[in-house]
Parts: C-alpha cells; structure tokens; sequence
C-alpha cells in the first residue's frame, strides 16, 4: 500500500506587527520577532510585500514578492547564523 501525497500546510502564518526595529510573524502557536538589524533585506521592503508571506513547508518561510526563503530555525536562533548578508540600498 502507498500513501497519498502530502497535504496542503493547514497551519498559518500572519505578520501581526511592524515597527521601525522590525516585524513580529505569528507562526502557528509562536511568535517570533524578525528585527532589520538581523535580516536587513526586509528593511526597506513595503508593508504589502512583508505581509505577504507563505508558510509552504513546517521549516520554511517564503516571501515571494521579495523573493526571500528563511529557515524558521534562522528566525528562533539567529545566534546559531552568524552571517549577515550586507544588503544594498
């Protein structure tokens, strides 16, 4: 016997909060908190764009209009990640 193929991701995601420090993105049960010091290239991005974010797999984030792919695991531990990639203005 073989099992179907996997599900669509029933759980949400949503961006509750922006500021000038940064966002905060509900993850399911989690909040988590997403500051422009560690993630620069969301700095300039508009509100829309931030907002519109896809949860497609349990340990993966994806903002298409930004064409951004996170781990969550780079969100819940940034001191694991100590790389920055410099961002261009």
């Amino acid at each position: 016997m073989t099992s179907g193929a996997p599900g669509k991701n029933t759980s949400t995601v949503e961006v509750t909060h922006t500021s000038q420090h940064g966002f905060w993105l509900l993850l399911g049960d989690k909040e988590l908190f997403l500051s422009f010091e560690k993630f620069p290239w969301f700095r300039d991005a508009g509100a829309q764009a931030i907002h519109h974010v896809e949860w497609p797999q349990p340990h993966h984030l994806y903002w298409p209009e930004l064409d951004i792919d996170l781990a969550v695991e780079t969100i819940e531990h940034p001191e694991n990640f100590p790389l920055v990639s410099e961002h261009r203005r």
